[in-house]
């Protein structure tokens, strides 16, 4: 799953012809400085078509450049750029001075397209979390790792057969049975649990397995890594629903913030039913060495450049412009726009326009990913190459 932190630069650019191509790639000429009319750069020269260019997406003009470098670097990064490869290699033979002579790269030397639809942008990070190595009555959630009895078939092999390519499985005789739900899990003991055992409270633990995973801060200051490892196949289902539907909480205020809040206060048996109406249950592996979050596609995720995607209806590793605004939650950011890359994947996340962006690791974090519920348009970003 997600973890979803620092990149090394590692950005291109080529501009390929039909007719001639270059040996080399063409200087761009940096935008001159806005004048005193108040009025935007303009970032030109650019060969690309008026309505492809970056120019054209909503918020480009506002755009932090450093983000953009961000994601540009991890699509570098992911098995070597693919169709960004030559892009990449050109790249790092460039030096940027200033903001003005990145975006004028970027926009001379990359197009748009635009992803029909209309879709849901949220927000997700790595937590921080206090944890012991024994349990008492407020740490009692001990941290499973992966159990032996887990493994992977083609759905095909599931009773019932399943059409999904893989699924999570117990052997039940002859039988390949769909593995444990949340609350079936949650009654077995710790059997499967290898090495030393890490206590959290639970309200904590549940957040980390919807976030993917976390570091664990324990008592002597030592530092752990979480790792996501497997999970039980089900489904995942939002616990804020069935808050609202039970009148607990009102639908303006089911933040992450309030719905641990809401979990902390009412721990043990009440909150337990509650967490147990989702099935889905997250694995963990623990890595005491590791200290950047690492997604799906194996590389470290920069905060506020990288996406979590449907990774069957979207390539990892590709740019994206993203346009989000109307948040439906309280206190949250108002809009949404700058380019990422796709470099994560989660359980919760599915469709074309669907993403879940990674803001970082800590508490801070952790409030503006919780109020991010946000409408949002998407546009792929693609290498120009011109004719």
């Amino acid at each position: 799953m997600r973890l979803r932190l620092g990149f090394a630069l590692v950005l291109t650019l080529l501009v390929a012809a039909c007719a001639e191509r270059p040996a080399t790639p063409p200087v761009v000429t940096p935008p001159k400085t806005p004048t005193e009319t108040g009025q935007p750069p303009v970032y030109l020269p650019t060969p690309v078509p008026e309505g492809a260019r970056l120019s054209d997406l909503p918020g480009w003009e506002k755009a932090d450049p450093f983000i953009a470098i961000e994601a540009l670097r991890a699509t570098c990064q992911y098995k070597k750029g693919r169709q960004y490869a030559d892009i990449c290699a050109a790249m790092t033979r460039q030096d940027f001075e200033t903001p003005h002579q990145i975006m004028a790269f970027l926009n001379a030397h990359f197009r748009v397209e635009k992803v029909e639809g209309q879709g849901l942008l949220t927000g997700y990070f790595v937590p921080d979390y206090e944890a012991q190595l024994a349990p008492d009555a407020e740490f009692s959630q001990v941290v499973r790792t992966r159990p032996a009895d887990l493994v992977t078939v083609p759905g095909s092999q599931m009773t019932p057969a399943s059409s999904a390519p893989k699924a999570a499985a117990r052997r039940l005789g002859d039988l390949y049975v769909p593995y444990f739900t949340r609350a079936e899990i949650e009654q077995m003991s710790a059997y499967n649990v290898s090495g030393t055992q890490y206590y959290m409270r639970p309200e904590d633990y549940f957040f980390m397995q919807i976030q993917g995973s976390g570091f664990l801060d324990l008592p002597d200051g030592k530092r752990v890594y979480a790792a996501y490892a497997a999970d039980n196949g089900w489904p995942f289902t939002g616990i804020a629903k069935t808050l609202t539907d039970r009148g607990i909480l009102d639908k303006t205020q089911t933040s992450g913030d309030n719905i641990h809040a809401w979990l902390a206060a009412h721990r043990g048996a009440e909150a337990t039913e509650i967490m147990n109406t989702n099935a889905r249950y997250i694995f963990f592996v623990i890595q005491p060495e590791q200290s950047e979050p690492v997604g799906a596609s194996g590389l470290a995720l920069p905060p506020g450049s990288a996406i979590a995607v449907d990774p069957l209806l979207n390539d990892m590793g590709d740019l994206f412009w993203i346009d989000a605004d109307a948040g439906a939650l309280k206190e949250s950011f108002p809009t949404y726009q700058r380019m990422v890359a796709a470099l994560d994947t989660g359980g919760a996340i599915k469709g074309q326009i669907r993403a879940d962006l990674y803001v970082g690791h800590g508490q801070r974090a952790g409030s503006e990913a919780g109020r991010i519920k946000h409408s949002l348009r998407m546009w792929r970003i693609v290498p120009y190459i011109g004719h």
